[in-house]
């Protein structure tokens, strides 16, 4: 095999989203027909999956000086496809409703899911804000597609105007990186620095980076504009929000971490420290006095990006495992969550049935759903028997080992409070009073694409809560962070 066919083997998931990303664009062009312009996203999505396993024929390989294809890709890169299917299944069903063009939405779907995959494989900062920026600015208008509603459009404005803010931060730390190293890769600015890594500038830099950064993964301070970007969104989008940007996002970080060692300055991993506290707790206490499920859960959403920062304030060789680990069991979770609210909410146009008493009584009219969202408050709540009690138990592990006591007792204080709110929501769905307003889902839900992918995800959530050995396998074998 030639070295050029090596290279266009690893990089053949992101080669396959740009062909369908064309190809549905000219299906658009030819005419206009929702299914199809799903039904190859779908087939897109599911071949970028699959050419993973012959990605793993050919790993590690550093493509080009700005990517890296090695095991820690094959693992991020499976979490994104899958949340990516998710999300395109929830939203055939969702636009269904839609009274506007709706071929679109998968292109820009597709354009972000590339961004996401680039962002995994960067080593180096232009791939980096290159990966990011197509990220990103698909979901610019991904947010504000139901733009006929004005709490949508005003979120996409909001998301728009401080994502902006957060690369132009993102910008200005990369200049000052370089000026401090001369280096634009990761490891060159390791090399570069090994012995300077109190120079200001680089604290500067990267300082600035992480503050972009924390921008993107909704960590306090810089998380204001999540709840109501989370509540202005589609439903499927906030879901991709909380998924997949998500992983891309801190894969990256922790890549940037595991790579650039003077970047793990003491002063700085001590604030990221802070910065994991901070979001735990304040993210857990705003969600007390939520009353709109979309908002709880992008409140959710934040101290869970807390607790996980927690492992790259500890490093080590752990933190690679606890980040998949617990990344595969949020995924799923915040899957499962927000596709019940787009079940809900599809069959109506408008706003979303985002309103807790919407959710009032739901397990008399449709109980399959409501257990369904019963087992994700559980999982979110990191309750035993649950996926997400494996991925709380993996990052408590990491903290203790490396004797961050005072984490500990922030994730213990967080998850205490978030049981609280979750608990909430569950009992409210077995709540049943006259007189209020209220939402459902259509009758054959589960018989939909979509009704039956959080049917899957709640067995998923289930069963990797009862024997998780298989998604531990799996972790470990495709989980190292490759230099």
């Amino acid at each position: 095999m030639t070295d050029f066919s090596t290279q266009m083997l690893a990089l053949a998931p992101l080669l396959i989203l740009c062909a369908t990303v064309v190809g549905v664009m000219l299906s658009i062009a030819i005419g206009r027909h929702h299914f199809t312009a799903a039904t190859m996203t779908v087939i897109g999505l599911n071949a970028a999956l699959l050419s993973l396993l012959g990605v793993l024929q050919v790993t590690p390989i550093q493509v080009t000086p700005l990517f890296v294809i090695d095991d820690y890709f094959l693992l991020f890169s499976a979490i994104v496809l899958v949340a990516s299917l998710a999300c395109t299944t929830l939203a055939h069903a969702y636009l269904e409703t839609l009274p506007d063009r709706r071929e679109e939405f998968y292109i820009l779907l597709l354009c972000s899911a590339g961004g996401a995959l680039a962002l995994i494989a960067s080593r180096h900062f232009a791939s980096l804000f290159i990966g990011l920026e197509l990220l990103s600015v698909p979901l610019y208008g991904m947010v504000a597609y139901a733009y006929r509603d004005r709490i949508s459009l005003e979120a996409g404005l909001k998301y728009m105007v401080l994502s902006g803010a957060a690369s132009a931060f993102l910008l200005f730390g990369m200049a000052l990186l370089y000026a401090a190293s001369g280096s634009l890769e990761y490891a060159g600015l390791a090399d570069t620095l090994a012995g300077n890594s109190g120079s200001p500038w680089l604290l500067a830099g990267v300082g600035m980076m992480v503050v972009a950064l924390a921008f993107k993964l909704s960590l306090v301070p810089f998380h204001i504009w999540t709840p109501d970007v989370y509540e202005g969104a589609p439903g499927p989008v906030s879901a991709f929000l909380a998924t997949v940007s998500k992983v891309a996002v801190f894969a990256l970080l922790l890549r940037f971490f595991t790579l650039a060692p003077p970047a793990a300055n003491g002063w700085l991993l001590t604030l990221m420290g802070v910065i994991a506290m901070a979001s735990m707790l304040i993210g857990n206490l705003l969600a007390l006095r939520q009353r709109n499920v979309k908002r709880l859960l992008g409140y959710s959403s934040i101290a869970h990006l807390g607790y996980l920062l927690t492992a790259i304030v500890a490093g080590g060789a752990f933190s690679t495992e606890t980040v998949g680990i617990y990344l595969a069991t949020y995924v799923a979770t915040t899957l499962g969550a927000f596709g019940v609210v787009t079940l809900v909410s599809s069959p109506y146009s408008g706003t979303d049935a985002g309103a807790l008493h919407h959710y009032r009584g739901l397990f008399w009219r449709r109980p399959y759903l409501a257990t369904v969202f019963t087992i994700m408050m559980l999982s979110l709540a990191g309750i035993p028997m649950t996926a997400g009690f494996l991925g709380k138990f993996y990052v408590i592990a990491i903290a203790v080992q490396s004797g961050l006591w005072w984490l500990v007792g922030g994730i213990v204080l967080g998850s205490a409070i978030g049981l609280y709110y979750y608990l909430r929501m569950m009992v409210i769905l077995f709540l049943d009073e006259p007189g209020e307003s209220r939402r459902d889902a259509v009758s054959g839900w589960g018989q939909q694409s979509g009704g039956i992918m959080v049917l899957l995800i709640a067995a998923a959530v289930i069963f990797f809560g009862i024997y998780p050995q298989p998604l531990i396998a799996l972790v470990n074998a495709t989980g190292m962070a490759g230099g």
